[in-house]
């Protein structure tokens, strides 16, 4: 059985404030025996303060920086998974790294940059899921979940968990008066079920929550089962979803008869000449 968690809260640019906050979840999560902990995207230093094109960036750190020490260190014998943006070469990613106390397990770009976040970031160019102590995992960030290819591409690369990080906003042009209501988290549910159902795997979503700049953010963190089934979730408002499953026999049972990778009929999937 391994025990894992997923976190709805708020983070800013006060990298002392992000790192307080990551130093009180990591340590509550190990009290309740967590051994997979997902965090928000852009964790360390906050997300865009809006996706108009103009806004400021967080901080740009390096992949083997200081803070990524720090984090391995708050990390100890958990697997976390913690969004950031990259600095390499001159470009800014946003990025997301899996460590241990031993070292970095993973290693995500955002591919798929939704609005004007292109201006902030250069995007990332593949998936690809990697070893943990935990399981294979892999690793996407928000608007990655939209596009089935991104978790199909990691399911068909032996993952059997897949972490989303993402830093998911309410509507902009018709927000609900209930945030739980509002259409864009109604979609970050949807895409968190329908992304584990199709590749029948175990769906870890963390998320934002509270609000940043012109952005007000969807929490329901949550784990989501191979079935679809979400096992544990969080409110709008932010907290820690934890659940408890044994890995291996819930992907034995959900694709015992229906097994999605294996009935694949890849040869039939081309796309028509002069087709989109």
């Amino acid at each position: 059985m391994i025990r894992m968690a997923a976190v709805a809260a708020p983070f800013g640019r006060d990298m002392e404030e992000c790192f307080a906050r990551i130093a009180d979840l990591t340590g509550r999560a190990r009290a309740d025996g967590v051994r997979v902990l997902a965090l928000p995207e852009a964790c360390l230093g906050g997300y865009l303060a809006n996706l108009d094109g103009d806004a400021e960036g967080p901080p740009a750190l390096a992949a083997d920086g200081p803070e990524m020490r720090r984090l391995r260190s708050l990390a100890g014998d958990m697997v976390v998974c913690a969004g950031y943006c990259e600095s390499d070469a001159g470009l800014r990613y946003n990025s997301v790294v899996c460590v241990t106390g031993d070292g970095v397990l993973g290693h995500h770009r955002k591919v798929h940059q939704p609005l004007s976040e292109d201006s902030s970031y250069a995007a990332g160019d593949g998936f690809a899921a990697f070893d943990t102590p935990v399981g294979r995992l892999g690793m996407l960030i928000c608007y990655d979940k939209a596009f089935p290819e991104s978790a199909r591409a990691l399911a068909l690369d032996g993952a059997e968990i897949v972490v989303c990080v993402s830093a998911w906003p309410a509507s902009r042009t018709n927000p609900a008066p209930d945030l739980a209501d509002d259409r864009w988290t109604h979609r970050f549910d949807l895409f968190d079920q329908a992304r584990a159902l199709e590749n029948q795997v175990v769906w870890l979503s963390a998320n934002q929550s509270g609000s940043f700049g012109d952005l007000r953010f969807v929490g329901r963190a949550k784990i989501v089962g191979p079935g679809g089934e979400i096992l544990a979730s969080t409110p709008v408002d932010g907290g820690m979803a934890v659940a408890e499953l044994d890995v291996q026999a819930a992907l034995a049972a959900a694709r015992r008869s229906m097994g999605h990778l294996r009935d694949r009929r890849p040869e039939t999937y081309a796309v028509p000449v002069g087709g989109s």
